[in-house]
């Protein structure tokens, strides 16, 4: 498999990454890694709460940005999922959802400064991790597949045929990286079948984002609504299970729990006060720009810079603009971005007490409401008392 091959090539890589941000094709093919998330997220939260489109944007490309400076490599920033799925399921209004993002802000911002976050990190197991990166893998999977893929009906088809053939042999090659050929077939497809020039010709105008001061009120009720089911997911995939994946693909980049999350909260301190989404890292975004070629933090740059131009240009038309992107692309992009995360879980098939472990946290994960911190506890307990009974293996934490 060409992503086991890029994978294994990441002992190489993360000395180039370590030498400076770069912007070559490469990089530019990474920055469409992690599309297939962000975009529907961010429309579906943008139409639910009736948010500014420029705001939006502006901040999620500067976020972006931000990391990518201030890690040198490919960390993403994310739209918080939990977060973004309740709002688009019960309507939460724009008010709750910044008093959420800043509640959030605070609560990760104790945990890192207070060393919670180390401590965690040091008693979850590996095998627990993985298999949050398994569950998340899976619950992308599911969206990629029977959500956009078929949007389209038999042209959606075609496209994600296309896409995915596209992907499968150019996957890990980095002359002609696999992002890039895909996002211009999507284009090709827009402009032949979803481009409303007009209306978008319409939407031109340069704005700044909407300054906005999130009230006590709204931080209690986004706590409560937003932030508390958002936390174990943040926890497990966001913090824990990034820092994995980055000692995985750049081994010789070292960096702390308590940076992951100080990073995660000053993002989410700041985005309320200018009508920015709550965001996060996510493994599953690194794992996507690091498969279609991002190896530096020249990826999430060039990704947030994106961003930055459409919500300063078109920010005002960003729902109509949005509608042009052919989801069935974006399918097969969040597909590969889920099949990275679930090929990690290949590191435990070799142990009879850490695979079934593994499978277990993310089968818990997918499947059942508070799946990731149901998951986190039975698999870290699990492995806790199978040292005790010298079931597991000593070296398994």
């Amino acid at each position: 498999m060409q992503q086991a091959r890029a994978t294994s090539a990441a002992g190489t890589s993360h000395s180039a990454a370590a030498t400076g941000i770069r912007f070559d094709r490469n990089e530019l093919a990474g920055a469409f890694g992690d599309v297939g998330t962000d975009v529907p997220l961010l429309i579906g939260m943008a139409l639910a709460a009736g948010l500014d489109g420029t705001s939006v944007l502006v901040l999620f490309g500067a976020m972006q940005i931000f990391t990518g400076l201030s890690y040198r490599l490919p960390m993403p920033v994310q739209p918080l999922k939990a977060v973004a799925a309740i709002v688009i399921a019960q309507q939460a209004s724009a008010a709750t959802l910044y008093g959420a993002g800043f509640a959030i802000g605070l609560a990760m911002l104790l945990l890192a400064a207070t060393g919670l976050l180390d401590w965690l990190g040091r008693v979850i197991p590996k095998c627990v991790v993985r298999g949050i990166q398994l569950g998340l893998g899976l619950q992308l999977a599911t969206v990629a597949l029977g959500k956009f893929v078929q949007a389209d009906g038999a042209r959606g088809y075609a496209l994600a045929a296309a896409a995915f053939i596209i992907t499968v042999l150019l996957l890990g090659n980095r002359r002609f990286p696999a992002a890039l050929p895909v996002v211009a077939l999507g284009l090709v497809y827009a402009v032949a079948f979803n481009w409303d020039g007009g209306s978008i010709a319409d939407s031109i105008a340069f704005r700044l984002p909407e300054p906005r001061v999130p009230r006590l009120a709204d931080i209690v009720a986004g706590f409560l609504l937003l932030a508390l089911p958002q936390l174990p997911l943040s926890l497990g995939n966001s913090i824990l299970a990034t820092r994995q994946l980055a000692e995985d693909l750049f081994p010789g980049r070292s960096f702390t729990i308590r940076k992951i999350g100080m990073t995660y909260a000053l993002m989410n301190l700041v985005n309320p006060w200018f009508g920015g989404v709550p965001t996060c890292h996510g493994s599953g975004g690194m794992a996507g720009h690091f498969a279609f070629g991002g190896r530096t933090g020249g990826s999430v740059i060039l990704y947030g810079s994106l961003f930055l131009v459409l919500g300063l240009f078109f920010g005002k038309g960003f729902d109509r603009v949005a509608a042009s992107f052919p989801l069935p692309m974006l399918g097969i992009i969040l597909l590969f971005e889920a099949l990275a995360l679930i090929w990690l879980v290949r590191d435990t098939a070799a142990s009879r007490t850490e695979f079934p472990i593994a499978v277990l946290v993310g089968l818990l994960a997918v499947g059942l409401p508070y799946g990731y911190v149901i998951g986190l506890v039975v698999g870290t307990t699990l492995v806790y008392l199978g040292d005790r009974t010298r079931l597991v293996s000593p070296d398994v934490v």
